[in-house]
């Protein structure tokens, strides 16, 4: 059984990954400094379900602290790789704050690198993100499309940690696979995205913030697909950037017609101007994915949506509490 090493550990991605491992006997050591970029209980329910497992260590650190970083070399050495899931996601606060985005999703970045290159850690894997392929790609969008026009400073933070990744490959032979999201969804999802606000409002009788006129789409995945993907991107590749996600679209209006449907529950929409940082369309070519990982979602649209509804009907008592924003 092999250590790994995952960051942002209590987030909705890594938080199944490292429980994936932890599943399969492996060891984990999970670093998440639990800010509040959306609601902590959310992050502290996730870390509660790691630490049921013996072999899971939480260490609560902030990626972008260098110093703190480094010194934790001692404990990282023997590990099979580093998974760095931690960042600052969201498109519209990164306008508002460019410089936290900065801070996590450069900065920290460039420090778990170097942390594994200092500790003879041969493999990282980076999460990435659709947003990086900018305002109109092609559908679906293939890895070979530039990604040199980010949209806005969270995109443009992450096309800077790739191309960190990339030159710590030439320069110390690490092996490194970036993964690019898109648009997951699952059990205890982010409560900042689509999935998850759409259900609480709905259920909760709440009105519907759509920015823009619902007809806009997005490819979604669900969070064991995505979990899945990222535990095959572990094996030695020397430098690639992989799509997950995004095998199933719908419009923002198709989703709130599911959701109703599979509640019961009439939605109350109230439809908002569009913001500039947003784009109208995203699904991801995933035949690289395919090709080198063997990965293709198992999990259709409406099953997973009804899982995540499900899961939310069962930890109401709390989750209706959760802050959306």
């Amino acid at each position: 059984m092999s250590k790994y090493l995952i960051a942002g550990s209590a987030g909705f991605i890594a938080g199944r990954v490292a429980e994936m491992l932890l599943e399969d006997g492996h060891s984990v050591i999970g670093l998440d400094n639990l800010n509040d970029a959306y609601d902590v209980r959310m992050k502290e329910y996730r870390l509660s379900q790691l630490e049921k497992f013996p072999e899971f260590t939480f260490i609560k650190q902030d990626i972008a602290d260098k110093d703190a970083i480094l010194a934790l070399q001692p404990q990282v050495e023997g590990a099979a790789a580093v998974i760095n899931l931690a960042a600052r996601a969201g498109v519209r606060p990164s306008v508002e704050n460019p410089w936290i985005y900065v801070d996590t999703n450069l900065i920290g970045s460039l420090n778990l690198l170097e942390l594994s290159r200092r500790s003879g850690i041969p493999k990282i894997v980076l999460a990435s993100t659709s947003t990086v392929y900018g305002e109109d790609p092609p559908i679906p969008t293939p890895e070979t499309v530039e990604i040199d026009r980010p949209m806005q400073p969270y995109a443009a933070t992450k096309v800077a940690s790739e191309a960190m990744a990339y030159a710590y490959h030439y320069l110390y032979n690490l092996d490194v696979t970036i993964v690019r999201y898109f648009n997951v969804y699952g059990p205890a999802g982010r409560p900042d995205m689509a999935m998850y606000r759409f259900s609480k409002w709905i259920i909760e009788n709440e009105a519907i913030k759509v920015f823009g006129d619902g007809n806009q789409t997005r490819g979604f995945t669900y969070i064991d697909d995505i979990a899945l993907g990222t535990i095959q991107a572990l094996r030695p590749m020397g430098f690639e950037a992989i799509n997950l996600g995004g095998h199933e679209s719908i419009s923002m209006n198709e989703l709130i017609a599911l959701i109703e449907e599979l509640t019961g529950t009439p939605a109350n929409i109230d439809y908002l101007k569009m913001h500039k940082a947003d784009f109208q369309a995203n699904l991801a070519d995933t035949g690289k994915a395919f090709e080198l990982l063997n990965w293709q979602p198992q999990v259709g649209l409406r099953e997973g949506v009804a899982r995540m509804i499900d899961w939310y009907m069962e930890n109401r008592q709390w989750a209706k509490d959760i802050t959306t924003l």
